[in-house]
């Protein structure tokens, strides 16, 4: 009896092991092919800004969107974004980001996921942040952060130079 558990057990190993090392390759394919496509939408998405592509790059982002710029009053939803940006695009100079760096985090089979990147913009170095939503088989932005990088051997001296508007920001905010 036990000779058959055995030999029951190996065959069962023999069968069930590939079966599941085959659908853990699949599995991390999946997800390599999805980071392939946010990636490759998010350059599109940054290349279409520096080709001042209004429908490229606005097609790229959820009806939903959010856009937070460097400045802290600029937090827009998408109608909003698209009038700030309509007149750069028109005049057929956007923004030029570039990734240098870029972390892609996903979930197997979500329809969302969320990423970081470092940017060579004319602002020198900043950090782009967001999250992305499938929607019909596209990978969209439907929330993303720019931020300005600062050393932290500069803070103190970048905290100087943004304390009078911050304070009347800031006012102005708790007021509310």
């Amino acid at each position: 009896m036990k000779k058959i558990a055995l030999i029951s057990l190996f065959l069962t190993g023999l069968f069930l092991f590939p079966a599941m090392n085959a659908q853990v390759k699949n599995t991390e394919q999946n997800i390599l092919s999805t980071k392939r496509n946010i990636i490759k939408n998010l350059d599109a998405w940054h290349k279409a800004a520096a080709k001042a592509n209004f429908k490229d790059y606005f097609n790229l982002m959820t009806d939903d969107a959010v856009f937070i710029g460097t400045d802290p009053t600029e937090n827009w939803n998408l109608q909003e974004f698209k009038e700030f940006s309509r007149p750069y695009f028109d005049s057929g100079k956007a923004w030029s980001f570039k990734a240098i760096e870029r972390n892609v985090y996903h979930i197997e089979n979500r329809r969302f996921a969320w990423f970081d990147e470092l940017l060579d913009t004319h602002m020198g170095i900043c950090r782009g942040s967001g999250v992305m939503v499938k929607e019909n088989g596209k990978w969209k932005v439907q929330h993303y952060v720019l931020s300005i990088t600062i050393p932290n051997e500069n803070v103190d001296e970048i905290t100087l130079l943004k304390k009078e508007f911050e304070e009347e920001l800031i006012s102005r905010l708790r007021d509310n």
